[in-house]
């Protein structure tokens, strides 16, 4: 099993990266992290090179997971060639992301929270202008995709 992924958020410093860490913290505890690249990005380009929001951070070093090694990044077009999983975190990133998809490529876009259909949600809400509970419900939504997530490879792959 061999399979990339990529998590995409409008800034790539709230909502991807969480996945992002989220995802590689899970592979790790499953032993898998060898089989699984992870990375993550943002369809604006505000906050390249910079760490994930510090209140993310924060909420997420609560739950046991460390999102300090990330550093934000642009999606690209050649991502849905490296990529297997092309996932948006809400309806916005996932239209803008497909104006952008090459016609030839062969990374798969979906809605990561189509990974959690038990979820009340179909989209990872941006909790940068929100109050603390916020990033929390972020966490929860994206444990529970990632562990649909984790799922499907392992039936797919």
């Amino acid at each position: 099993m061999s399979v990339s992924v990529l998590f995409v958020c409008l800034g790539n410093i709230c909502r991807s990266p969480t996945a992002h860490g989220v995802f590689e913290q899970m592979l790790l505890e499953q032993g898998l992290a060898e089989q699984v690249e992870v990375d993550s990005a943002g369809t604006g380009d505000w906050h390249i090179g910079r760490p994930p929001d510090a209140r993310m951070q924060a909420a997420a070093k609560q739950r046991g997971y460390d999102l300090s090694h990330l550093r934000a990044r642009q999606v690209s077009a050649q991502d849905f060639h490296n990529f297997d999983y092309v996932l948006a975190m809400d309806k916005s990133n996932f239209s803008d992301l497909q104006a952008m998809q090459p016609h030839n490529s062969r990374g798969k876009l979906s809605l990561f929270l189509d990974f959690a259909p038990q979820q009340h949600l179909r989209e990872v809400p941006d909790p940068y202008y929100g109050g603390e509970a916020g990033f929390y419900e972020v966490i929860d939504l994206v444990e529970a995709a990632a562990q649909g997530l984790l799922n499907d490879i392992r039936q797919t792959r």
